[in-house]
């Protein structure tokens, strides 16, 4: 059993510990500890997501009918809370259970530059959304119309973010370090009425003009019913471009005009089904162009608060800071925190400046976060310089509660670091989740113990189990013996399962992408082991299929082939792309492979290119670690699909069999070798 790092101090004092006496009480049970309590939630569905809905305090104009359809299977999605009446933004605003003061602090933006350090209070939030709704509506958006953010993570674009949910509308968040292409990938499917877009944004120590992707943006998109922009001006020595977008064909206003103008009417809430589409988030698929997932506001209120009252502990009194772009669930996860009463830090810039690998440190001890959520690549980074922010005495974390760690597994000796650099008494959760559910199925919980190298537990009412990887799709087996190593499956209904997928043919992509390997049951494309110790932690061991996480970047192999596809279509025939990550290794490398097209020749020049174009289109994140050519060919099936999970794993020093439907299996060998001699060479 792994070491034990953590234990809370007084569980019996948490939500978590009085959710389980309410249950006892209710139910006439006697649940003594965590694993009793998880039993219940996965095994009474219904009426466990109908206490969370009491318990943690959901404003709803009307009341559920019913939690869930008696028997209700998982595709299709089932109708929970039927009958229900809410919005979404209703309560992040005036969040039920949770005594706020108007004037308090709501939310502080914050970036690499110290002395624009800017605070909003609930009131004031309170006031841009009304003002930013009520120019939406006068702009002629309604409800589930589209519309889309190119922005930071600052206190306009959760404005624009409320404002839309407050109509019901569906809101798109892409971060502005995403090149044309990703966007448009984007965008162009979902066609918004609306994009607000930064002016400039500051990144490393450096002004970043928004103007020339803006243009470009908008120039396709108006092709595709784009009619208004709204341009933030996130640095005042930045040109807006309000002209040139006009000249585009759009009408075009700078944010502060843009609310000025608005409507002078009350704050309205649209009151909606709870399965009225609130985001749209996207897939990393392996294929084309990548999916837009649509998810509903209830079903993101409901499991959000569970896992920010119970799991997290968030109070009205408690400060989240979670570094992330717009682009990420984590984003949307951690605004959902207001629902709690808990007052945000959006930041945006490198973690990295202007104090060096103390920056982020430092401005949790300035404004006494509580909760700091992160990725896994920061804390490795620390831990590779030894870091130990507690040792600067310059610094006071001493309101620190949680570190919250994910995108990618956290190491065990990350863990021990991580309580050698930070107070000793924070809960330090390695969580995992997906934007397929917007959510978490490992989770922090305050009733059990941090172990090195393990997730804590599984969420409540999250059905999770392990199956085994080779078995049939019409019977899947589970792992033999119980805490070996499989595919990630869920067994029961979950109110955040997607509504679907965007656009035509929205509905058979979802089953395809979920339901497809194992019909009937959630798969959902990890490798984990459940563990048997009481309490029973989760180790993620990566993904099952081709999704690539470099430093925790979750990206498809289809977004690199996009572009090949665009500028290199006469000199490359083809490719493969797949993420390596072999025991030794920290972190996940992207490998590209390339096959040259007839007369060209593959040499380093060519990788430079790719790796450039590739910089400049999607994002730095996306750069390739090696470019090669793939002399053996890339694998295929015989109706001529891709074979990467198998290159993937042979690059992962897996051993794999060779499949009777790999229509080119000398393609294979040729990766072996490769792999091979690469574990001789290079570097981890």
């Amino acid at each position: 059993m792994a070491a034990e790092l953590w234990r809370h101090g007084s569980p019996e004092g948490t939500q978590m510990w009085k959710f389980l006496e309410h249950v006892n009480s209710k139910y006439g049970l006697d649940l003594g500890d965590y694993p009793g309590l998880y039993q219940w939630s996965i095994d009474n569905v219904a009426e466990f997501w109908g206490e969370v809905w009491r318990f943690t305090g959901i404003i709803a104009s009307k009341p559920f009918d019913q939690v869930l359809p008696p028997s209700a299977p998982m595709f299709p999605r089932p109708d929970f809370f039927a009958g229900a009446r809410l919005n979404f933004a209703e309560n992040l605003l005036f969040p039920a259970n949770a005594d706020i003061n108007a004037s308090a602090t709501a939310v502080i933006t914050a970036t690499e530059d110290e002395s624009h350090l800017t605070e909003t209070s609930w009131a004031a939030l309170r006031d841009q959304v009304r003002r930013c709704s009520n120019a939406l509506r006068a702009a002629g958006v309604k409800e589930k119309g589209v519309v889309a953010g190119f922005v930071a993570n600052h206190v306009q674009a959760l404005v624009a973010l409320l404002s839309a949910a407050a109509i019901g509308a569906i809101w798109t968040g892409i971060s502005p370090d995403n090149g044309v292409s990703a966007v448009l990938d984007r965008l162009v499917q979902i066609r918004p009425q609306v994009l607000f877009t930064d002016n400039a944004t500051l990144y490393n120590g450096k002004e970043w003009s928004g103007k020339a992707k803006t243009l470009e943006v908008v120039e396709e998109l108006k092709k595709h019913g784009l009619e208004q922009v709204v341009v933030i001006r996130g640095l005042q020595s930045v040109e807006t471009g309000l002209d040139e977008i006009r000249a585009k064909g759009v009408k075009a206003e700078e944010y502060d005009a843009f609310l000025e103008a608005s409507p002078d009417a009350p704050l309205d809430f649209a009151q909606l089904p709870p399965s009225h589409p609130l985001y749209v988030l996207y897939s990393s698929g392996t294929t084309g162009l990548p999916k837009a997932i649509v998810h509903t506001a209830a079903g993101t209120l409901l499991q959000h608060k569970k896992e920010h009252f119970l799991h997290c502990s968030l109070t009205p009194s408690s400060r989240m800071l979670y570094y992330t772009t717009t682009s990420w669930m984590m984003h949307h996860w951690s605004v959902s925190a207001l629902a709690c009463g808990t007052s945000l830090v959006l930041y945006s810039g490198s973690p990295f400046k202007p104090h060096g690998y103390l920056s982020i440190p430092r401005l949790l001890s300035t404004l006494k976060v509580t909760h700091f959520g992160t990725s896994a690549a920061y804390l490795i980074a620390l831990e590779a310089n030894a870091i130990r922010p507690i040792s600067d005495p310059s610094l006071d974390l001493s309101a620190l509660e949680a570190i919250y760690s994910t995108a990618s597994p956290l190491p065990p000796s990350t863990f021990t670091f991580t309580y050698s650099a930070f107070p000793a008494h924070i809960n330090l959760a390695s969580i995992t989740g997906g934007t397929d559910i917007i959510s978490l199925f490992g989770a922090p919980c305050p009733l059990l113990p941090v172990r090195a190298g393990e997730i804590q537990c599984a969420g409540l009412g999250m059905a999770i189990a392990v199956v085994d990887s080779a078995s049939a799709p019409d019977a899947p087996q589970p792992v033999a013996p119980a805490d070996s190593p499989g595919d990630l499956v869920c067994t029961r209904p979950f109110p955040c399962q997607p509504l679907t997928f965007f656009g035509a043919g929205g509905e058979a992509k979802y089953r395809a992408a979920y339901f497809e390997r194992f019909p009937g049951l959630w798969h959902h494309g990890d490798f984990v082991r459940v563990l048997r110790h009481p309490g029973g932690g989760l180790v993620m061991l990566g993904r099952s299929d081709g999704v690539l996480k470099p430093a925790g970047v979750r990206f498809g192999s289809a977004e690199i082939y996009n572009v090949l596809t665009r500028f290199f279509a006469a000199e490359v025939e083809d490719a493969v792309c797949v993420g390596r990550r072999r025991d030794e290794d920290r972190d996940e490398t992207v490998c590209l492979f390339v096959v040259m097209a007839e007369g060209r020749v593959f040499d380093e020049g060519v990788g430079r290119r790719i790796a450039a174009v590739v910089r400049r289109e999607l994002s730095p994140r996306h750069v390739p670690g090696v470019i090669e050519e793939a002399k053996g060919g890339v694998p295929k099936t015989g109706n001529g699909k891709k074979i990467e999970v198998a290159v993937k794993q042979i690059l992962s020093g897996m051993e794999v069999k060779t499949n009777a439907s790999v229509a080119n299996p000398e393609a294979l060998d040729w990766f072996k070798e490769w792999a091979k001699k690469a574990n001789q060479k290079l570097p981890n």
